[in-house]
């Protein structure tokens, strides 16, 4: 397929062209400071893009540049894309999302939650009731990260061997019996902590439909939307337009590090964070989802599954700041945001940090890329870099603002 191209212009579909340069400027200004080595930023209308732009250098050290068609590891953006694989096959009646998970996987069969203690003295319960489908694609199961050190059950998932998530070694299905065996940090359904789930969520993919995670995404969502560019690694013909991966430096700089081993297929299929993909490939399953489930003649999902995933799902409609299990939720960030089947989902724009309209949807990923649609502005917005940041960062909040202001309608 084609890279991405601009297909419209930007006043004809009611952005300002004048603040689309200011938007453009401000990250020039951060890769002429050396905090980021390039971007590629795309915003559409009514499916069509109206701005493209792309700046620096995708490999620093060996001059190369940005283009549109360049390759990004796109890591958390990759849950959305599994929970579309899950809620295919709940339309095709072969799971339901109030499913115990233990139907599928009998490892998490008898699950228990964390009361106290740490390491070798804590203290668990039986669960009042078992994991859900739903619970996984909702983030509210009680799994964890182990990166976190926020939590003793934290602390576990690193003394088990997976503090990046991954069994060193092992495959999906080792790796997901081996979550099973932890504790849950909380009573399923009734916190939301950002975790492990997508994971599960990608081996429940596997068990039911009978087809490694990578062979049902390409035959069953990038092939028929034509998205060439996606997968769990790269072709020797793609492998020269993959960019650099880097990460944040004490002192605000950047230095390459290693990234996700795209070079010949891996043995754990992440569906938390495993795809590489390019701005046409996002663009695509972003309209995908504008759509309603359908793009060019070719329905994956119907209209009302699509609403059903980018509706808000947390307990009593709470968003994630009030929902959240660590205090890193506790965030200005989480206000007015809640959670749907695999992706954020605007409940308040009174309250959120940064500009959005009601409904707005989307997902970010760890190397700084982010997509989002505004269904009310009829809005797509991609920004796609390869950043691991040491902390937070306002790429995303200014990204929004200035995106906001160049809405003219």
């Amino acid at each position: 397929m084609p890279p991405l191209r601009q297909e419209v212009d930007a006043g004809a579909a009611g952005l300002d062209p004048e603040a689309l340069d200011r938007l453009d400027g401000h990250f020039a200004r951060q890769v002429d400071a050396g905090l980021l080595p390039g971007f590629l930023v795309a915003v559409a209308r009514g499916g069509r893009v109206a701005h493209l732009t792309v700046h620096g250098m995708r490999d620093v050290a060996a001059g190369l540049p940005v283009t549109a068609d360049t390759l990004w590891r796109i890591y958390s953006m990759t849950k959305p894309v599994t929970s579309v694989a899950v809620l295919m096959l709940v339309e095709e009646g072969r799971l339901a999302l109030d499913d115990p998970v233990d139907r599928y996987l009998p490892a998490f069969a008898k699950p228990r939650v964390y009361v106290e203690g740490t390491g070798e003295d804590v203290v668990t319960r039986p669960a009042a009731g078992p994991v859900r489908v739903r619970h996984l694609m909702t983030h509210t199961a009680g799994l964890t990260f182990g990166f976190y050190h926020a939590h003793p059950v934290d602390a576990l998932y690193r003394a088990a061997g997976v503090e990046s998530s991954v069994l060193p070694g092992a495959g999906l299905a080792e790796t997901v019996d081996l979550y099973a065996q932890l504790p849950l940090q909380f009573e399923p359904g009734t916190r939301w902590n950002y975790s492990v789930a997508s994971n599960v969520l990608g081996r429940l993919v596997e068990v039911v439909s009978g087809q490694p995670l990578d062979v049902f995404c390409a035959g069953r969502i990038f092939g028929p939307l034509g998205m060439t560019d996606t997968g769990f690694h790269v072709t020797d013909a793609q492998a020269d337009r993959l960019a650099e991966l880097y990460g944040e430096t004490e002192g605000g700089g950047i230095v390459p590090v290693p990234g996700l081993p795209l070079r010949g297929r891996p043995r754990f299929l992440s569906g938390s964070g495993g795809l590489v993909s390019s701005a046409h490939d996002v663009h695509r399953f972003a309209e995908l989802l504008r759509r309603r489930g359908e793009l060019d003649g070719v329905r994956l999902l119907a209209p009302h599954t699509v609403e059903l995933m980018t509706r808000n799902h947390l307990p009593g409609g709470a968003d994630l700041r009030a929902l959240g299990s660590r205090p890193a939720h506790d965030t200005p960030a989480n206000d007015g945001v809640g959670f749907g089947l695999g992706v954020s989902v605007v409940t308040d724009p009174a309250r959120t940090q940064s500009p959005s309209g009601l409904g707005t949807y989307g997902w970010s990923g760890v190397a700084t890329t982010t997509f989002w649609v505004d269904p009310g502005r009829d809005l797509s917005v991609q920004f796609m870099t390869q950043v691991r940041p040491r902390s937070s960062h306002t790429v995303y909040p200014d990204l929004k603002r200035l995106v906001h202001q160049a809405l003219r309608d």
